[in-house]
């Protein structure tokens, strides 16, 4: 155990489980949730050796069921601001975590839940998994990493979601491109280690440079994205990765050009 909410188990080589507990059945992110998986989020980060995270939850009812709508009852205009802001936080340590995080989702994905989802780099579902924004059927709007939907699923079918609270399931949020991978027969945490395995099989410092380019790419327009690739490229070799992949790579084609003679 990391703090009372965060557990975390290895896996595989290099990856990890964090596990959300003692947030409820339906896994619900209240203030204390919120900033105890901050600061474990925060914790890992620090662990060089860390290839891959599997962010996941408690139970079959959901993976995360929203935020707290006791606790949001009581907000007013200044509180509200406050508790938002510290979901925010949570969202951006998962989005700048140096390693690739994968959302293990199983049941249901509602609201902050499903923020935190598309905060990590790559979404697994299990076929039962349902998905929603439902903030506007309880009076407030959907914010923060609500916006990064229409970079996922097109803004037609986010501002549906969206304005509607509509909840789609596994098969369609596949469709979609809300989700990467639906688990087949052999289960949920199969489908997120045959979706984890290509990256292991890459460097570990390019894995990280390109996850940290692509946020990039996220907020700056075309030209600028196009020249932060440029340093990033010319960085890469300062590794030494290139070099053994590339030379690894011409080593095995002459080995079969030989072989064929």
């Amino acid at each position: 155990m990391l703090n009372e909410h965060c557990s975390v188990e290895r896996i595989a080589d290099g990856v990890l489980r964090l596990t959300i507990t003692n947030a409820g059945k339906a896994n619900i992110l209240s203030t204390p949730v919120i900033l105890a998986l901050t600061e474990g989020i925060r914790e890992l980060a620090q662990d060089s050796t860390l290839r891959a995270l599997v962010l996941a939850s408690c139970g079959d009812r959901s993976f995360i069921g929203g935020a707290d709508i006791g606790e949001m009852a009581r907000l007013d205009p200044r509180s509200g601001e406050q508790f938002i802001r510290k979901l925010s936080e949570l969202c951006e340590a998962v989005r700048r975590f140096p390693a690739p995080v994968v959302a293990r989702i199983q049941g249901w994905c509602l609201g902050g839940g499903l923020e935190l989802a598309m905060s990590c780099d790559m979404r697994v579902a299990a076929p039962s998994a349902q998905f929603a924004m439902p903030e506007v059927k309880v009076g407030i709007p959907s914010v923060i990493h609500a916006a990064l939907m229409p970079r996922l699923i097109g803004m037609a079918r986010a501002r549906r979601m969206i304005l509607t609270g509509a909840t789609i399931d596994a098969a369609t949020a596949l469709q979609w491109g809300l989700v990467d991978a639906v688990a087949g027969e052999d289960g949920l945490d199969s489908a997120v280690l045959r979706e984890v395995a290509p990256i292991l099989e890459c460097g570990p410092a390019v894995i990280t440079a390109q996850k940290a380019l692509m946020r990039e790419w996220d907020e700056l327009p075309l030209s600028g994205a196009i020249e932060v690739s440029v340093s990033a490229f010319g960085q890469a070799f300062n590794t030494g990765e290139p070099q053994r992949a590339m030379q690894a790579f011409l080593d095995e084609k002459a080995k079969r050009r030989m072989e064929a003679v």
